[in-house]
């Protein structure tokens, strides 16, 4: 007899070689290195090269990844003028999963590169997400559009799309480690779309374009916006205590604490709370991270929650100058690199996803009436 699990909670979809979240421990790990190893010890490309090939590069590797990454920077022409006509009231991530669909219908395959097809367009997205995501910001505040730049890493690069200006050394390490982050989490709800869409044997574009639809939501990747929302209206630290109070009294949620798979802390968050912590001093603003700590202190304590990767990762962002609207961009441009990894996993050893369903609906054998005797 099938057994019924909502959210498919417990449920083994497939096998992956890509990572593993130890929820009851507190434990992330990508293709065997502890997150707390990659994190600050690696670079961003360097984790995008050990996810679609499960092994740290050596220097070479590492460089041709690098040199790739960069050729393939610009934009097709009609993705360009999507972006720049694009109502500017719209959601980013909105643009971005349509920019990402657009992407799919223009024959931009370099035949120049020593891969397979699918590497290959795996190799554009990763480049190509941010600058969708800087473009469109830049556009919508009528800015001009700055060349793109082929000697800054992905994380400068992004940076410096979004304010024209080549970022300080601080500010790149800080995006970049928050990329490492945020790049692969297992089977999250994102994840999963994009290899149920690329089990069907779909194209990669729509394997991503549905990802980027998922992560919108605000049970996944929509929560680091939610954060800042929520510390905004608190207002100051003073206020936080009585805000919380009459939040659980009201049962609403509190955004950035728990984990749907973490029982313990999420083993990302010390390392964003360490930047948003040494962030906050530099600017001489502390209150945004004192009010996150105590709102972590009062949820640890009453109710036994920690909080989660969104939690300080929207401190983070917002002592960046990255405005709210742009935090779950910057989620979708890390973890390209996982989904793309996971969509060429999927293929390697293909099955459909065609999960069962329990019907609970009218009894069998339902009889017509006419229409006139409904």
């Amino acid at each position: 007899m099938a057994v019924v699990s909502k959210g498919l909670e417990g449920v083994v979809a497939a096998e992956t070689r890509l990572g593993e979240v130890k929820g009851a421990e507190g434990i992330l790990f990508y293709c065997g290195y502890d997150i707390n190893e990659l994190a600050g010890k690696v670079s961003y490309e360097e984790v995008v090269y050990l996810l679609w090939h499960q092994r740290l590069p050596n220097r070479a590797e590492l460089d041709a990844l690098t040199t790739a990454l960069r050729a393939e920077r610009e934009l097709p022409q009609g993705v360009i003028d999507f972006l720049v006509h694009a109502p500017k009231s719209a959601k980013p991530i909105d643009i971005m999963r349509t920019a990402v669909s657009m992407l799919g219908c223009y024959d931009t395959q370099r035949h120049d590169l020593n891969m397979g097809a699918e590497l290959a367009t795996a190799i554009k997205l990763v480049s190509q997400i941010g600058i969708v995501a800087a473009y469109f910001h830049r556009a919508r505040q009528g800015l001009s559009l700055p060349p793109v730049c082929k000697d800054l890493g992905e994380a400068a690069h992004f940076l410096y799309l979004i304010t024209g200006e080549v970022p300080s050394k601080e500010a790149e390490q800080t995006l970049d480690v928050a990329y490492v982050l945020h790049a692969e989490h297992g089977f999250n709800a994102s994840t999963f779309t994009a290899r149920v869409v690329a089990s069907t044997l779909s194209d990669m574009f729509s394997a991503i374009s549905a990802a980027i639809g998922a992560l919108k939501g605000p049970l996944h990747g929509g929560a680091n916006e939610g954060v800042i929302h929520m510390l905004e209206e608190i207002g100051g630290v003073d206020k936080v205590d009585s805000w919380v109070e009459d939040a659980l009294a009201q049962k609403k949620k509190i955004m950035g604490i728990g984990h749907r798979v973490y029982k313990v802390l999420d083993p990302r968050a010390p390392h964003l709370k360490e930047m948003a912590i040494k962030l906050s001093n530099q600017l001489g603003e502390p209150k945004w991270i004192q009010m996150s700590e105590r709102i972590a202190t009062i949820m640890r304590d009453q109710k036994g929650l920690n909080a989660n990767v969104d939690f300080y990762s929207a401190t983070v962002y917002y002592s960046l100058g990255i405005p709210t609207d742009l935090f779950t961009p910057i989620f979708a441009i890390s973890r390209m690199s996982g989904w793309t990894a996971h969509v060429l996993e999927q293929w390697s050893e293909n099955r459909l996803f065609r999960p069962l369903s329990e019907y609970v609906g009218k009894a069998y054998g339902q009889k017509v009436l006419p229409i006139d005797e409904r």
